[in-house]
């Protein structure tokens, strides 16, 4: 019997996907980690933060947790606090999806939001509240997404070996997006610590500080970050990808067309990825990738057209099969 019940995150698919670069000759496989209760792989990390946690002391039942999310791990540890009668407040910025604290309001949160401050960093400012929160409320904790070594042993444990089943190993590549860089870092652990020859994609939006990048503005919660965060010292990947917002967008129309597989923005990014690096893969290589989260909260950005062309001053070509993928 399994004690954790609807706490335990679930063992998702890995599935075969034949038509999203059809011809290619490529074997691509798709970890559907937006099967999870809360919608997303942030179950996971949620999942894991909580029980680290729990297991030092640190956090008792009837606490209280405050974090920095920009939408997925915020509903991952309110359906995780509010099971296991735990306080929960989210701090959000601007970015949030309004969806998403919509569903972290339905799980019982409170959610903080933060004004954009005049440098522009919305991420050092959630993490101040954070702070600041914390010194109010005296016996209250922070489950540190950005650097918790649970973060990562989540997905060391369980993601990436429930992939390498699901494709029955031998992967030439995984593409994974970043932002904490928690599910990356421990399917990066897995790999070297097992000596896989896996080569890991990490995905990054155009306008993120991590692996390099300039930091700029970015529309799109849940890809990238704008400080550093402390995981991202252990991080490295083999191959980094930063991809344009308007190519985000034309991954994840691109998914729910050719596969019916309706993804969040950091999907769409890794479909963008693909499509630019499968052209000088070997035909015969394994790849596989996370679909990290649903696209429910994205309908009225990345799937409204609308959106696209007032908040990205973009027109899209028609299909999403048209355009920049069109012979892929």
């Amino acid at each position: 019997m399994n004690s954790l019940g609807t706490l335990r995150p679930f063992v998702t698919p890995t599935v075969k996907l034949n038509r999203l670069f059809e011809g290619c000759g490529i074997e691509v496989y798709a970890k559907l980690d937006l099967l999870q209760l809360s919608g997303s792989t942030k179950e996971r990390t949620a999942n894991g933060l909580i029980e680290a946690l729990l297991d030092s002391g640190q956090l008792v039942a009837g606490g209280m947790v405050i974090e920095s999310t920009s939408g997925n791990l915020g509903i991952a540890l309110a359906r995780q606090c509010v099971v296991r009668g735990i306080s929960f407040t989210a701090v959000v910025d601007e970015n949030a999806n309004p969806l998403a604290l919509e569903l972290m309001a339905a799980y019982g949160a409170t959610v903080n939001r933060i004004q954009t401050p005049a440098d522009g960093n919305k991420l050092a400012a959630r993490r101040q509240r954070v702070n600041d929160l914390l010194a109010m409320h005296p016996g209250s904790v922070t489950t540190n997404q950005y650097g918790s070594p649970a973060n990562p042993r989540a997905h060391f444990e369980a993601t990436m070996p429930e992939i390498l089943a699901g494709t029955g190993g031998n992967l030439d590549y995984l593409f994974v997006a970043t932002s904490t860089t928690g599910t990356l870092l421990g399917c990066q652990q897995y790999v070297r610590t097992h000596g896989l020859g896996t080569k890991i994609v990490a995905v990054d939006s155009v306008g993120s500080v991590l692996f390099g990048g300039v930091a700029g503005t970015r529309r799109l919660p849940g890809l990238g970050a704008g400080v550093l965060p402390e995981l991202a010292s252990s991080a490295a990947p083999d191959i980094v990808c930063q991809i344009q917002e308007i190519d985000m967008v034309r991954g994840c129309r691109r998914l729910a067309h050719r596969e019916g597989i309706l993804a969040g923005a950091s999907t769409g990014a890794i479909v963008a990825a693909m499509g630019n690096l499968l052209p000088g893969i070997d035909p015969a290589s394994r790849v596989a990738f996370m679909v990290h989260d649903t696209g429910v909260p994205y309908l009225q950005t990345v799937y409204n057209d609308d959106w696209v062309r007032t908040v990205l001053n973009e027109e899209l070509e028609g299909t999403a099969d048209t355009g920049k993928f069109a012979n892929q």
